[in-house]
């Protein structure tokens, strides 16, 4: 009866999918069009899979080994279930392929048991909870029904009652696999996963690649949105991404403002875009919601505003502004979908369209329009700092080997600090360096990130006519914000630089003997990675080797490296200042006390001012060009402005 059966279970069950995944993808495609080398995608999809993907997936080596073992088990029992008993090859080896997938398949199937039985809460519960028993039910299934066909048993083993039982199980396993994977369940990250890598819209991020700089806007084009005001305006494969959501809870459990009590869960928000993208409510979310704000008040669809102008919409907008844009989410995210990009993007739409930047949002973008700093400040008065430095303008000398960015860092008095320190470097390895001076502007991350993408290119493209006047071999910055800017956003606007952060070329500048240092004189040092140069930029060693130069053993935070906690001092989130129940730079301060450390480093000046903007007692902060220009080695003689290639 079964050999009659299980084709038109495995028929049906297939036909139904295939239905499933034509409506899916309906639903993508209400977005905007994205151009995607289809062929080319597909055909990298398994390396994405395999390599960059399980990079991310192996972090974690419990669920890495049941990934394998269950996702694996899957995939080729799938296909040998099809082949085995769908089209009946009664193959040996078949067979024997088959029992052995099911076997690894039931074996990361009671893994997947064992960690539901009390799972971590940011993993989602309710349809999730099911998902080992289909698992189970799948594998063990077809496992006793291929023992025949291996010869292990005889083909008239077992009764009726065992026929109902293969049947139950057989007909529910593919219900969740098959059925499932396409109509909505569990296991639609399947097959929205494994399309998403093949079209994601950082395809870049492969292959051991780094894309993190903010897609612009084109601003020429009358007939394009200005953000994201409902779910139809992200392009189809963002929504093909957020639908790819497996509802892990990484992103949930690194997240600063969802750990500070801010209404913001970045997995809470791409499942609010999935509800958006189908139409609905949240009221089937079984995971963490936002803090502060009960699951089942929001609602939507693929053409209704997402932040809704009056009633309740899918997001609100605090949870917009509660970001600070660290791509610890990012970071983390086993499916590689990009909350960033469409937290940023949902932010441009209510500021170009609506003007609804809270807080200090409109002041800020206000200063940068009329003064060309955040600030307000007269911007004659950049220099002020350096009036005792001589420090040589481009403007002057026309040609130099570094040109060194100030940032806005050159209006704040602390940061005034780290800058001069660098100088002092500069000089005593001898380096020809110079200035913008007043014709420096702001570079516009933090109009960007506030969603004032109108402000942020006239900005750069006014830097960028500015640079075009000179010739210089890098530029160096003290600021990671303005760093990665001009490193990796500016070439969407003709601006191509080489760009180092200044803690890369201190480390560069000692391998080269060009300046020696001394033992630090100081305690224990802990360093805090700044999101922009650490997350945004892989640069995690240089800084640290610095401090190794001095002598310096750094003891790490529990949080460090890729995983570095926030300051809160990034994406605009101090302007906004959205309320929490704790402050983010309070929990790093938190880390560092941990370490039992007397100093910490950084090599950012916002982190610099989130981190003392703990209150006392605390610490001492200093900027790593601060330490180095304590430590220099310097001789009697300043040498000589030589040409220094790095």
């Amino acid at each position: 009866m079964l050999n009659v059966l299980l084709p038109w279970l495995l028929g049906v069950a297939l036909l139904l999918a295939v239905i499933g995944a034509v409506r899916r993808i309906r639903l993508w495609r209400v977005g905007r069009s994205a151009p995607v080398p289809l062929l080319a995608g597909l055909a990298a999809m398994p390396r994405r899979y395999l390599i960059d993907l399980h990079h991310v997936v192996a972090r974690d080596k419990y669920i890495s080994h049941t990934h394998v073992a269950t996702a694996g088990g899957f995939v080729l029992a799938a296909i040998l279930a099809v082949l085995v008993h769908g089209l009946h090859w009664h193959n040996a080896i078949l067979a024997w392929a088959l029992l052995l997938a099911t076997a690894s398949m039931f074996c990361g199937a009671l893994l997947v048991a064992k960690r539901r039985l009390n799972p971590p809460d940011r993993l989602s519960k309710g349809p999730w909870m099911r998902l080992p028993k289909s698992l189970l039910a799948f594998s063990l299934g077809f496992f006793l029904l291929t023992l025949p066909v291996a010869g292990v048993l005889p083909a008239d083993a077992g009764g009726w009652l065992l026929v109902v039982l293969l049947l139950a199980l057989i007909t529910w396993g593919l219900g969740e696999m098959f059925f499932g994977m396409t109509w909505g369940g569990p296991m639609k990250h399947a097959f929205a996963g494994a399309l998403h890598l093949a079209f994601h819209r950082r395809a870049e991020r492969f292959g051991g690649g780094r894309s993190t700089g903010l897609k612009p806007l084109d601003l020429a084009d009358a007939d394009a949105p200005l953000g994201v005001e409902k779910p139809a305006d992200f392009t189809w494969n963002q929504l093909l991404g957020f639908d790819a959501c497996v509802q892990c809870g990484r992103c949930e459990a690194v997240c600063p403002a969802y750990a500070a009590g801010q209404p913001l869960n970045p997995k809470k928000l791409i499942q609010d875009m999935v509800v958006g993208l189908a139409g609905g409510t949240d009221a089937g979310y079984a995971g963490s919601p936002y803090p502060g704000k009960p699951v089942g008040e929001h609602q939507g669809s693929p053409f209704a505003q997402i932040v809704a102008r009056e009633g309740q919409g899918l997001v609100d907008a605090e949870t917009l502004w509660s970001c600070t844009t660290c791509r610890a989410c990012v970071e983390e995210c086993p499916m590689m979908i990009e909350h960033v990009d469409a937290i940023v993007d949902m932010r441009r739409h209510l500021t170009l369209e609506r003007g609804q930047t809270p807080n200090k949002g409109a002041e800020v973008i206000d200063n940068l329009i009329a003064t060309d700093n955040p600030g307000g400040f007269n911007p004659g008065s950049r220099m002020n700092w350096a009036a005792d430095l001589n420090l040589p303008l481009l403007s002057d000398v026309k040609r130099t080997d570094v040109l060194l960015w100030l940032g806005d860092g050159a209006f704040d008095m602390r940061n005034q600090r780290t800058l001069r320190a660098f100088v002092k470097i500069l000089r005593a390895a001898g380096i020809n360096f110079a200035v913008l001076g007043n014709e420096e502007r702001d570079c516009g991350d933090v109009a960007r990130r506030l969603g004032d993408e109108a402000t942020f290119q006239s900005l750069a493209k006014r830097n960028i006519q500015t640079l075009s006047q000179y010739s210089f071999r890098a530029i160096v910055s003290c600021d990671p914000h303005s760093f990665h800017v001009l490193k990796n956003e500016y070439a969407a606007f003709g601006g191509e630089y080489v760009v180092y952060h200044h803690t890369t070329y201190i480390n560069q500048l000692r391998q080269l003997s060009k300046i020696k240092l001394r033992a630090h004189k100081g305690g224990k040092v802990t360093y805090h990675d700044p999101c922009y140069l650490g997350r945004y930029n892989g640069e995690y060693t240089a800084p640290r080797d610095v401090l190794s130069a001095m002598g310096i053993e750094v003891v790490e935070m529990q949080r460090s490296g890729f995983r570095s906690r926030c300051c809160g001092g990034g994406g605009g989130a101090p302007i906004t200042d959205i309320p929490g129940k704790q402050r983010i730079p309070d929990m790093r301060m938190e880390d560092i006390r941990e370490t039992s450390a007397e100093q910490v480093a950084v090599g950012c000046p916002q982190c610099m001012a989130m981190l003392e903007g703990v209150v006392e007692p605390r610490p001492q902060v200093l900027d790593i060009a601060e330490m180095v220009a304590d430590a220099l080695e310097i001789s009697a003689e300043i040498p000589e402005k030589e040409e220094v290639s790095l």
